[in-house]
């Protein structure tokens, strides 16, 4: 029995040492209110970012939930504002998956919200389910969708700086490697699915490496946040039911909860000072190295090229991210583009 006893209670050491150094989230602790501010959350209806838009709510902010379900979106609508205690949370339609709704959803947002000071990419997939599309339908989702997205909501973003976009970024970033010449080619089967995913991630944050220099001097800052090993079901919803239930409990013990997942989203959405380390990656409320992959500036501008094409831009929507002449700077774009400070961003 001793033995046992002894047994037990180093295993359960074990676990508690691993949680407070592996799982355990660090928390947001930026105090800021957000009273007149608005935020965009995609996929806001569950998980990380439900937990996401309820923290931007309880701060006061107007959240708009682009969900792809209007039954689940409306019913999160509904739990948000009953535990917010905020009236300002409203549901608004968008699939990712289809660039005819990501521009229905710009064009509704944009003549119906007067502002927008974060825009929050969180919705995302792991796996093609049993969904067979001509596309890349991971790099559609977890990509180009927000590329698209961003494009369209830019002078908007503009217009109310300083403002932040987030991307949900991933580890699995560092198992990317994107080729383009099949960048947009059909997924089929679970190891296609694996590369794609981690291909998808890295494109999150060469997108948004590029994406802060084209918008340095314009008051508009953006990073990429990496939420940690999250007890959501972006990876286990695709699984067999048997398995499903069979990970179900070993992800409860070993994984972070949403509310966890969501606090370094919410300090690159919510921190003061980081202005400087706009277009770097996030992980634990830190600014974390990437490999050398995700920290190439030539792929970086040219998946950006790649996804113009792939997102049907026009000519004149792929002006948006030019700073406008003459146009005043906020005191975050001053700091943004001090040359003692932009070495930040070439780390």
């Amino acid at each position: 029995m001793d033995g046992l006893l002894l047994g037990a209670g180093m295993l359960l050491g074990s676990y508690v040492l691993v949680y407070y150094n592996f799982i355990k989230a660090m928390p947001c602790t930026s105090p800021i209110g957000l009273k007149g501010k608005t935020a965009v959350v995609t996929g806001g209806n569950t998980g990380i970012g439900k937990m996401t838009a309820l923290e931007l709510a309880q701060r006061g902010a107007r959240v708009v939930l682009a969900c792809r379900s209007k039954e689940k979106g409306e019913a999160a609508v509904y739990d948000i504002r009953k535990e917010s205690g905020n009236n300002e949370v409203i549901f608004m339609m968008l699939d990712l998956s289809s660039l005819t709704s990501v521009r229905s959803f710009a064009t509704a947002f944009l003549s119906s919200e007067p502002r927008l000071d974060f825009l929050i990419h969180n919705a995302g997939i792991s796996s093609c389910g049993k969904v067979k599309e001509t596309f890349n339908l991971i790099l559609r989702v977890n990509h180009v969708g927000p590329f698209l997205l961003t494009h369209l909501l830019l002078p908007r973003l503009k217009a109310s700086a300083p403002s932040r976009v987030v991307v949900m970024a991933s580890a699995a970033h560092r198992r990317g490697r994107l080729d383009f010449s099949r960048l947009d080619r059909p997924v089929y089967g679970w190891q296609q699915e694996l590369r794609a995913y981690a291909d998808s991630k890295l494109a999150n944050v060469l997108f948004i490496r590029e994406l802060a220099t084209q918008l340095e001097g314009t008051g508009v800052t953006c990073y990429a946040a990496h939420p940690g090993p999250v007890n959501s079901d972006l990876f286990l919803r695709h699984v067999p039911g048997w398995l499903h239930m069979l990970l179900s409990p070993l992800a409860w013990l070993v994984l972070r909860t949403p509310r966890g997942g969501a606090q370094t989203p919410l300090h690159c959405a919510l921190q003061e000072g980081i202005e400087p380390f706009s277009g770097r990656y996030f992980a634990n409320c830190h600014v974390e190295e990437v490999p050398t992959s995700a920290r190439d500036d030539r792929a970086a501008r040219r998946l950006w090229e790649a996804s113009e094409k792939l997102a049907g831009l026009t000519k004149e929507e792929t002006q948006n991210t030019s700073p406008q002449p003459g146009s005043p700077r906020s005191p975050s774009a001053h700091v943004a583009t001090d040359p003692a400070l932009s070495r930040f961003r070439n780390l």
